[in-house]
């Protein structure tokens, strides 16, 4: 039997939010891998081997996948929302480049899902509505130089921000140091989305300006949305729906 890895999302929190296309792998395979609190998402059932890891283990993950595939296994790697972003499927393909010879025609497939950036958006309305980016804050991987680089360069650019891993108990700072920057780059008070735990029963959504938001507002579970200076909050008796326009004004040459 010539063995698979299929590299899933299994989208923000909801198996509502879980594609088809996703359903289907899983109900294939012989194995499951992945981060401890995404493989408990799937339900036990005869055939199925469970295989959990701890967080910062994504390469000797990726690499027990491929092994199982070589010996004939239909392996499903899990991440959370989408796997290409910011979650498994490139560390799947650094695995493989680490042993080319060994891995490299080995049947691999990615298959999306429903990001937690997406979901959060949609929740607020469209604020990633034109051009817009998405950065990791974690400092884990990267150096913090880095990714102030890519905040000014971001904010110089005026686009719409996602930030994903915006603060946990053992880098507190880093998102503080964001809003900083933030507060001192753009000078307004466009609108901030603190989306935590969207589709699941934790779900919590606020919106405040970028002038009033504070560090306390996310943890790991928070997707934080930035808007650029052209997002627009349509206030009403319930929830504001914010928006970033599709076009943008004219303005003269060089500003």
């Amino acid at each position: 039997m010539t063995g698979r890895v299929t590299i899933v999302g299994l989208g923000p929190g909801s198996d509502d939010l879980v594609t088809p296309e996703v359903t289907s792998a899983l109900a294939q395979a012989t194995d499951v891998v992945g981060y401890i609190p995404y493989v408990k998402r799937i339900p036990p059932r005869d055939g199925l081997t469970l295989h959990a890891s701890d967080n910062r283990v994504e390469i000797e993950r990726a690499t027990h996948a491929l092994e199982m595939a070589e010996a004939g296994r239909q392996v499903v790697v899990v991440s959370s929302g989408d796997p290409g972003v910011f979650a498994m499927a490139s560390a799947v393909f650094e695995a493989m480049e680490l042993d080319l010879n060994r891995w490299r025609e080995t049947d691999v497939q990615v298959m999306p899902g429903i990001t937690a950036m997406l979901a959060a958006a949609a929740r607020a309305g469209a604020p990633l509505g034109h051009d817009f980016c998405a950065i990791n804050l974690s400092d884990n991987l990267k150096p913090w130089s880095l990714i102030e680089k890519r905040l000014r360069l971001a904010v110089e650019g005026d686009f719409a921000m996602a930030f994903y891993n915006p603060r946990s108990k053992s880098r507190p700072e880093g998102f503080a140091r964001a809003l900083t920057l933030l507060q001192e780059c753009c000078g307004d008070a466009r609108p901030v989305i603190f989306a935590r735990a969207v589709s699941t029963p934790e779900e919590e959504l606020a919106c405040v300006p970028l002038t009033e938001a504070t560090p306390e507002m996310a943890d790991m579970r928070t997707v934080v949305i930035v808007g650029s200076s052209l997002t627009r909050v349509i206030t009403r008796s319930g929830a504001p729906l914010i928006y970033t326009p599709r076009s943008v004004p004219d303005t003269p040459e060089g500003v």
